[in-house]
């Protein structure tokens, strides 16, 4: 491969890395063509861009962002193709769904909320990881739960008032 097209492709993942705020690591050493274009499916239905890589220049574009993934350098090792999303736990479960079927898919690390996550036992940490959206929605529900509970007893006691003012007027 020529110096302007590995550029090119270094250009295009650093535009990935700026695009994205999460991506994940796996290896697809061990998945035949069928496999990967199934998983190709499941990703382009859940909104998840699959890219294979080759190492180095995968490495060459994290090296422009100043240390930021540092950390994922030794995972950059055999066939990798990365996953790149804006869902944190999105890809997460597509591989444990994709499991079920296929064992052979290995998560190799990930880059999710500003955290390194390293080897194929934090897939399940990486599962639970709520999105935004699902923590502003919890956060909400938390807030709205002492008010529901004062109105609650703003309404309950409205009725024993009215209770009394009538069996207090109804005693003359």
């Amino acid at each position: 491969m020529i110096k302007k097209d590995k550029n090119k492709i270094i250009n295009d993942l650093t535009v990935h890395l700026q695009n994205f705020s999460h991506f994940y690591l796996a290896d697809i050493s061990d998945l035949n063509a069928s496999l990967t274009s199934n998983l190709r499916r499941k990703c382009f239905d859940k909104n998840i861009e699959l890219v294979v890589v080759k190492n180095n220049l995968f490495r060459k574009a994290m090296e422009k962002f100043n240390g930021k993934y540092n950390d994922l350098f030794n995972l950059l090792q055999g066939g990798t193709f990365v996953m790149f999303t804006n869902l944190a736990n999105e890809p997460a479960k597509l591989i444990k769904e994709f499991r079920k079927a296929n064992k052979k898919l290995l998560l190799k690390g990930a880059f999710v909320e500003e955290s390194v996550y390293i080897g194929d036992n934090q897939l399940d940490v990486l599962v639970a990881i709520k999105s935004k959206e699902e923590l502003i929605g919890d956060i909400v529900a938390l807030l709205q739960s002492p008010l529901r509970n004062v109105i609650s007893s703003l309404e309950s006691g409205k009725h024993i008032i009215t209770g009394v003012v009538k069996t207090l007027s109804e005693k003359k």
